[in-house]
């Protein structure tokens, strides 16, 4: 099952999982697979759907790639960290992707993308929607 269809279907489910995965870790299970994830945020502001990811030490220009297609926001990225000492050299990399599903009315052609500070921010405008209408129906009896 694909982390969107999970997300989307079974949020409890996912959340509890992003809980559990330390403590898997510790019994000398292999990490999830989202435990290397990227993590993110999402919110409406100001007519947008903001999504923002911590993506630290990532050089934005040419470790992030951010697409849109049919409705589904990906974020790559892909990481290569090498730390070297007198005695003792260490590396680490990986890739690294998110997707998500826009929301209803996102713009797909109108979507911006920043990096400050380790966080990746992606606005992606909303159209403006006709707020609901209420009233009550009058029921009538048939004959």
């Amino acid at each position: 099952m694909s982390e969107i269809t999970r997300r989307t279907q079974f949020p409890l489910l996912s959340d509890l999982g992003d809980l559990l995965d330390p403590f898997h870790l510790l019994w000398g299970g292999r990490p999830l697979p989202e435990a290397y994830g990227i993590r993110v945020e999402t919110r409406f502001e100001d007519g947008a759907y903001v999504v923002s990811a911590e993506l630290p030490g990532i050089d934005p220009d040419r470790d992030v790639e951010v697409t849109v297609t049919d409705g589904i926001l990906a974020i790559h990225a892909v990481r290569g960290e090498q730390r070297e000492t007198r005695h003792h050299s260490e590396f680490r990399y990986g890739t690294f992707t998110r997707s998500l599903r826009l929301p209803e009315g996102a713009k797909q052609d109108e979507v911006t993308a920043t990096y400050k500070g380790g966080i990746l921010t992606v606005r992606v405008l909303m159209e403006e929607t006709a707020k609901p209408v209420s009233r009550t129906i009058k029921v009538e009896t048939a004959e």
